[in-house]
């Protein structure tokens, strides 16, 4: 049977190979059933209850993980996106100070608008209109965001009334050497290529943190959190309200640009392409966009491919198999809530707020995982290069990927239409960028 549905012989593996890999990708990829629900229950963000978030995370991943499996046969495991989840949680919520609901619904819009767009092409145009330059500056200015929040989540950067933010004074406070203990434990490990190197780390975080009485161990398994106070509980009627479409827009833009990095980088590294080909490619669209609308269902954040997939094919993961002993220890993990609380739980620091000493060196690592992106930007060519800097710089230092995009396509239009390279813009790039123009003016008003 196995055979039947996943082509085991024609994709050159085993059954036991496909084994070893899903669960070699769980292991990489399971942080985020910890990081998600402090990310989103935190108090100055969306502020959602945390077993809701963790039962929704576990549900929705093993959701796409599966329709990755049975719809693309692909070994490319799906979970909540990070970067996705502080946009939502610290930007939109906290920042704009809009309901998580209203948010939420916003996820749905753009997950609905994923699944109907696609069947039509339209996906493929909207991701050829932006030039590469700006894809890859979003994707940096998004990485130096989170890398920014886990300094502040570790206490290692603190707020300045002269700089705005400086390095914490006490650096021998007990949080801020767990956080560093686990960072560089993780650092290490990555040099070795040792799978799971992101959650040993946290572990050796969360032993620390035991360790300075900073947190206190109760045990590992119960019954999963009640899934209530998030089911179903988005309104995407109020997100439909003129101020929140460019909100939709950037939920949408940011899981295409992510979906599609993520598919082809790896594909190429399984030897799934087909010359410039991904077989099967709409189905993983699809399986995405799904996962993202089940995610807003059940309530957490957008749903999409993770890179950390490769894990598992550096394993020998080649087929839908290998998810579906992935999606299986998903759905597994939501009997252990006692030990994600206990991981992502936010401790008091000594000036003010909430550190998430454990939660830090994994959100470190993500925004040095996107910076590799820095490079492929051509810094030769102005007309490019300064539009990508402006967008990073607006995403990191303004907390705003919104803006950042908006600032990056208005500069980009503009250089090229001042230096007569008009035919370098792609049409929808000129009506993405006056929808912007046409927001600012309408905000000055």
């Amino acid at each position: 049977m196995l055979e039947k549905i996943f082509h085991l012989s024609e994709n050159g593996t085993t059954v036991r190979r496909e084994i070893i890999g899903g669960m070699t990708t769980f292991l990489t990829l399971s942080y985020i059933i910890f990081v998600q629900p402090a990310l989103l229950s935190d108090p100055h963000g969306a502020g959602m209850d945390f077993g809701a978030v963790m039962t929704a995370t576990c549900l929705s991943s093993a959701l796409a993980i599966f329709l990755m499996a049975f719809l693309a046969n692909y070994p490319i495991a799906l979970a909540p996106g990070m970067g996705h989840n502080v946009f939502f949680s610290f930007i939109v919520c906290g920042a704009m100070g809009i309901p998580w609901q209203t948010a939420m619904g916003a996820i749905l819009i753009s997950g609905c608008l994923f699944v109907i767009l696609g069947a039509f092409g339209f996906r493929k145009a909207i991701m050829d209109c932006i030039p590469p330059a700006l894809k890859f500056g979003i994707a940096v200015g998004i990485g130096l965001m989170i890398a920014l929040l886990g300094l502040e989540w570790a206490g290692l950067v603190i707020n300045s009334e002269a700089t705005l933010v400086t390095v914490a004074t006490d650096l021998n406070a007990p949080h801020i050497l767990v956080s560093g203990a686990g960072l560089l434990v993780i650092m290490i490990l990555s040099c070795y290529n040792v799978r799971g190197s992101v959650l040993l780390g946290m572990i050796v975080s969360g032993v620390l943190a035991w360790w300075f009485g900073l947190i206190v161990y109760d045990g590992a398994f119960a019954m999963p959190p009640s899934l209530a106070p998030t089911f179903f509980q988005l309104d995407p009627i109020a997100a439909f309200s003129t101020g929140f479409l460019t909100i939709i827009f950037i939920f949408f833009i940011l899981d295409l640009f992510d979906t599609i990095a993520t598919l082809v980088g790896v594909a190429e590294l399984g030897g799934f392409m087909k010359g410039d080909e991904l077989p099967r490619a709409r189905q993983a669209l699809l399986s995405d966009a799904i996962g993202t609308v089940g995610g807003a269902c059940l309530g957490t954040s957008t749903v999409t491919s993770y890179v950390e997939s490769c894990a598992g094919i550096s394993d020998g993961a080649r087929t839908g198999l290998a998810n579906v002993v992935t999606g299986l220890l998903f759905l597994a993990a939501l009997f252990t809530e006692p030990l994600v609380r206990l991981l992502g739980k936010g401790l008091p620091a000594e000036t003010g707020g909430l550190v998430y000493p454990i939660i830090a060196p994994a959100l470190i690592v993500v925004g040095f995982l996107m910076m590799r992106a820095v490079k492929l930007i051509p810094w030769d060519d102005y007309t490019e290069s300064i539009p990508a800097f402006i967008s990073i710089v607006f995403i990191a230092f303004s907390f705003s990927p919104t803006e950042g995009i908006a600032f990056g396509f208005i500069s980009y239009t503009i250089l090229k239409l001042t230096t007569g390279r008009v035919r370098d813009v792609h049409p929808l790039m000129w009506i993405i960028s006056l929808v912007f123009i046409f927001r600012y003016f309408y905000l000055a008003m």
